[in-house]
């Protein structure tokens, strides 16, 4: 070993002296024994003179060699003897002692792995003397040390203890001293420090991905000066990034630091480093602009990716002049995208989907060709139509291989260019405002590059024949889905495509009826993996002949037919099924009982809205797989199992509206559903158990025959969202421990027998929706019991709640308040006009008195479509399927009629009803600025007075009702231009004149004017005209708020004036006339 150059020996148990005849290693330039048991002197001739005591220190009997005098071998201290006779080689000496430092180190891993109870298991880690036989280790040829280590997923925690950690001192590296390549990666959760990575002058690759790291960027030593590839991607590391760790890492050519948690302003110095060809920091938080260079010179960097973070400004294209792949997907980018974008001389990939930029794509005078050959501008903002521009625009991207335009808002007819970029393999135009036929015939020259199709969710029209492809041999994809209007024939008998598809999806489009009795073009397609014929209106039975061994299908959705038929697939096992939709048809019969082996690995079953009948059967359990089960509106009976309570991968189960019976969870307290449970309008009984837990979001429980008390003293539902318990027999009282869900937002425990008085619903922060209506509660609400400013919906109405209004104050985010059929009295606040989101006020049928608040008139009463009441209150991510939960369930009479509403409440309805209290004194004018309201109710209460003129203002009510009151005079003519009226009453007052018989008072029965005596209809053939002295009183204070009757009475009072000077002028000039004569 006459060239080894590094021979580290330390943290071990050797003992004995330093072997003189290793002073003959002129080599030599990094050497430590630091850390054994050795004893004697140091050496202190030829090249050990030139290392520190560094290289000694923790070795207690070892001491240097006196001044003046070297360090001579002591007697008996020589090499072993192996016994072949030809002495002892210190070279060969070294080398042996180094590999077993190795493997000692790499033995030290595997035993921190044991303690850390991985279930990933080394095998072959301890077999033999040479470790680089082992699995996941290189050595290098030639030095027989080790080069690489490839330590990516070694630690996986036990699934009865994932919350156990890897911790390992990464000083154990320290020991490889040749080692270039460390890959660490996807080891988590894991406990590790930077701190103790020391000693590797070599290293050119470091992987940390997925590995626990926290806190801000590591600061990399001067031992790292040859790290070309640093990966710390998803981890916890945070803050910005300091210059001063990466002083030490000039070489670096490749830097990934995706998903983290980094911000600030991107740093100029990072883009300016002099090697770095590749930086990925997508998935940050960083925000401000690109840097620019301060030399004003083009990076280095080729591959840039600031994808998913918050950038903003103008795009640096001088300094991307070097640029292959740029990707700015996601962040805040705005404005018309640049020409010298396009005229970057090395991009092949540009991807600046999920921004805000606007205008066209850009055109270029330059004829000459560019390299792009990835072009990805979907979720923007661009308009336009794309013939009048884009053939100049795409003329100079003849090398184009993919384009994705989707999600914005392109108008005008598909361009016919597309089709013959002469690369061109995946056309992504869906989602825009595209209209007209698809301009393909069976004539057209199109690129036989083609792959995928995908024209989705437009407005496209006319008669598509699949003929018209024939000649593309390479496709592979085909998305029409979203055009109604768009007639796809896809059924030529006799007709063999030269393509096979992997994917159909012809969702809402214009199919013929018989595509799957009469499956031609399906027959020959044998590679289909995906099919979406959904939303068609297609007839016929069940095609289960869809289901064969041979299949290679692993997403159908039929839903949204006319199937009839049974469900019976042809084949025993279809492995690769993982999605199926066949709701929302007309299929009968009985649930297959060998469920689990026909669909093994099946993910999503979605049978609902069919007429399925008899049992469920256990093996839905035995589908590993299964996270998305629904089985809703069926006529399915029976039992629940048991085993889908337990079932740890289900993430959804619903099997709402059918007949299924017995105890509410069979008795299961542990639900190990991870997000959404569905049990509603079925026959469970039961009571609800008293010490429940689970991970679940959501429970939706009502309708069922549910009774005995809800006690929630030791449920651990900390993730609970939503409860719903509506319309079942539950009683006693509310628990207090009610409160431990902290973070529900939806509960709903109305229709029940629930007594005695209520708990402090303030405790509960995140509640957003509360429906108590309909039970026997009771106690005194003079203070308030739901002090918290997220509650946007509150119905206690109909239980025996006593007390004031004054509280009411309190709820400023409320939108629905119903506190109809309690006991409440005293007069209405004038607090409830600061709540300014009311769409909804029910207070009848209470004791309230006095006159009403005039302020009330200044509510606003508008519904808003982006309105936070109509964001689902739990939704997950999911191309597949729906995860959302809305609000549903909250009641408001009008018209006559109790009607129920749902997450549309807040648009579809305003209205205020006080009917049925003991209200008084005359009705404010002001409620006639009330001109989003829709309904309106005053019956049953004792107003006086005239009914007030401003009414007329009330531009969109459809619901008037001032019944049985004291109201007297005439009916305001107003009235009659209330065109959206539909229900109306004025019955039992004390009204008088003619009934108004024109407009849209005309179209109301005599029942709307009943119990007035003084009231009377008018001739046939004449109309009822305002009588000239009926003007209500409260008129004279409210025409100047009319802007007409301003005008009117202004110029009036103008040529009044005029008028009196006219002949005061004229009376004095006629005077003075007359004396003068």
């Amino acid at each position: 070993m006459s060239s080894v150059e590094s021979l580290d020996l330390s943290h071990n148990k050797l003992s004995g002296a330093i072997p003189w005849q290793l002073t003959r290693l002129s080599s030599l330039s990094v050497f430590s024994v630091m850390y054994n048991n050795l004893s004697g002197c140091i050496p202190n001739s030829g090249q050990f003179g030139s290392f520190d005591m560094d290289s000694y220190q923790g070795n207690n009997l070892l001491h240097p060699a006196s001044e003046g005098s070297e360090c001579a071998p002591s007697s008996g201290h020589s090499l072993p003897d192996d016994g072949d006779g030809k002495g002892n080689d210190p070279i060969l000496y070294a080398v042996t002692a180094a590999s077993f430092v190795e493997r000692a180190a790499l033995m030290d891993i595997k035993s921190s792995l044991t303690r850390a109870n991985s279930m990933v298991v080394l095998d072959s880690w301890g077999q033999g003397d040479d470790c680089c036989v082992w699995e996941l280790v290189v050595c290098e040829n030639s030095t027989r040390r080790i080069s690489h280590l490839h330590l990516s997923g070694i630690y996986y925690p036990p699934i009865s203890t994932p919350s156990d950690r890897w911790h390992l001192n990464l000083s154990v590296f320290s020991a490889f001293h040749e080692l270039q390549f460390l890959d660490l990666s996807w080891n988590y959760p894991s406990s590790l420090s930077f701190d103790g990575l020391v000693g590797l002058k070599k290293l050119q690759y470091l992987d940390f991905t997925y590995c626990s790291l926290e806190g801000s960027f590591p600061v990399f030593n001067g031992e790292f000066g040859a790290l070309e590839v640093l990966v710390l991607n998803h981890n916890h590391l945070n803050r910005g990034l300091s210059a001063q760790a990466f002083q030490n890492l000039q070489n670096l050519r490749q830097l990934n630091l995706s998903l983290n948690h980094f911000g600030g302003e991107l740093p100029t110095w990072l883009f300016e480093l002099p090697h770095l060809k590749i930086l990925d920091l997508s998935n940050n938080l960083f925000e401000g602009s690109i840097p620019t260079s301060s030399s004003l010179k083009p990076f280095a960097l080729e591959i840039l990716d600031l994808s998913h973070n918050h950038l903003s400004g103008e795009l640096p294209t001088a300094v991307l002049k070097n640029i292959r792949s740029l990707n700015l997907r996601g962040n805040q980018f705005q404005g018309s995208l640049p020409v010298s974008l396009f005229a970057l001389p090395q991009l092949k990939f540009l991807d600046l989907s999920q921004n805000s930029f606007d205008g066209h794509i850009p055109t270029r005078t330059s004829s000459e060709p560019l390299l792009l050959e990835v072009l990805n501008l979907q979720n923007n903002r661009m308009s336009g139509s794309l013939c009048l521009w884009s053939e100049r625009a795409f003329g100079n991207l003849q090398n184009l291989r993919e384009l994705y335009l989707s999600s914005n808002q392109f108008s005008g007819s598909l361009p016919t260019f597309l089709f013959s970029l002469p690369h061109i393999e995946l056309l992504d135009l869906s989602a825009n405002l595209l209209e007209g036929p698809i301009p393909i015939s069976i004539s057209s020259n199109l690129s036989l590059s083609l792959k995928n199709i995908r024209f989705s969710q437009n407005n496209l029209s006319g008669t598509f024949p699949f003929i018209w492809l024939r000649n593309l041999t390479k496709l592979e994809e085909i998305d029409f889905s979203g055009n109604p209007n768009l007639a796809v024939d896809i059924n030529f008998p006799g007709w063999i495509p030269p393509f096979q598809l992997k994917r159909l999806v012809l969702s809402s489009c214009e199919l013929d009826k018989s595509t799957l009795s009469e499956p031609y073009f399906l027959h020959t397609q044998h590679h289909l993996k995906v099919l979406d014929l959904s939303d068609n209106h297609l007839t016929g039975n069940m095609p289960n002949w869809l289901f064969t061994k041979e299949t290679a299908l692993v997403r159908l959705n039929l839903g949204n037919n006319l199937l009839t038929g049974s469900f019976a697939p042809v084949c025993r096992t279809c492995e690769f099924f993982q999605y199926l939709n066949l709701s929302m048809n007309r299929i009968e019969g009985q649930l297959p009982s060998n469920i689990s082996s026909m669909f093994p690995i099946l993910s999503t079953l979605d049978f609902s809205n069919n007429n399925f009948s008899g049992q469920i059967p256990t093996s839905f359990c035995q589908i590993g797989s299964m996270d998305y089960l629904d089985l809703s509106d069926n006529r399915i009976s029976g039992k629940l199992p048991a085993c889908m309570f337990t079932n740890y991968m289900l993430v959804t189960l619903k099997v709402s509206n059918n007949e299924l019976s017995g105890l509410i969870f069979d008795g299961v307290n542990n639900l190990s559903i991870i997000s959404q449970l569905y049990l509603d309008n079925n026959k469970f009984e039961g009571t609800i158990p008293h010490n429940l837990s689970g991970q679940l979001k959501i429970i939706d429980l009502h309708g069922n025959r549910l009774s005995g008390k809800l006690d929630a003293s030791f449920w651990n539902l900390s993730s609970l969202r939503a409860l719903n318990l509506a319309d079942n027999h539950i009683t006693g009282e509310i628990h207090p421990q009610i409160c431990k869900l902290t973070g529900i937002v939806l509960l709903d425990l109305s229709n029940n027998n629930l007594t005695g008085s209520i708990t402090d619903f303030s405790c509960t922060s995140e509640l957003r929706f509360l429906n108590l209506s309909r039970n026997y509660l009771s106690g005194n609400l003079s203070e308030s019991y739901f002090n918290t400013s997220n509650l946007i919906a509150l119905d206690i109405t109909y239980n025996q709640f006593t007390g004031n209004l004054n509280w009411v104050g309190y709820l400023g985010n409320t939108r629905l308040l119903s506190l109809a059929g309690n006991n409440f009295e005293g007069q209405i606040t004038p607090n409830l006009c600061k709540l300014q989101y009311l769409r909804i006020i029910d207070f009848s049928h209470n004791k309230l008195s006095g006159s009403l608040p005039a302020c009330i008139g200044g509510l606003s009463l508008i519904g808003r479509a982006n309105d936070q009441t109509l964001q689902p209150i739990f939704e997950t991510i999911s191309d597949f399927y729906d995860t959302r939960y809305s609000l549903r369930g909250f009641n408001f009479a009008t018209k006559g009629h109790l009607y129920t509403y749902g997450g549309n409440f807040f648009i579809s309805m305003s209205g205020i009803d006080l009917s049925a209290n003991m209200l008084d004194g005359e009705i404010p004018w002001q409620l006639g600025n009330l001109s989003h309201i829709r309904s309106l109710n005053l019956s049953y209460n004792f107003f006086t007075g005239q009914i007030p003129a401003t009414f007329a203002s009330m531009n969109e009510i459809e619901s008037l009702d001032l019944s049985h009151n004291n109201l007297s005079g005439p009916i305001p003519w107003q009235l009659t231009q209330l065109a959206s009226l539909g229900a109306f009453s004025v019955a039992y007052n004390n009204l008088s004149g003619c009934i108004p018989n024109y407009g849209q008072l005309s179209s109301f029965s005599i029942d709307s004017y009943l119990g007035n005596n003084n009231l009377h209809k008018i001739s046939q053939g004449k109309r009822c005209s305002p009588s000239p002295g009926a003007v209500a009183k409260e008129d004279v204070g409210e025409r100047y708020d009319d802007p007409v009757l301003y005008i009117v009475s202004a110029a009036s009072l103008v040529m009044a004036f005029w008028a009196t000077v006219a002949f005061s002028f004229c009376h004095s000039y006629r005077q003075s006339v007359k004396n003068k004569m």
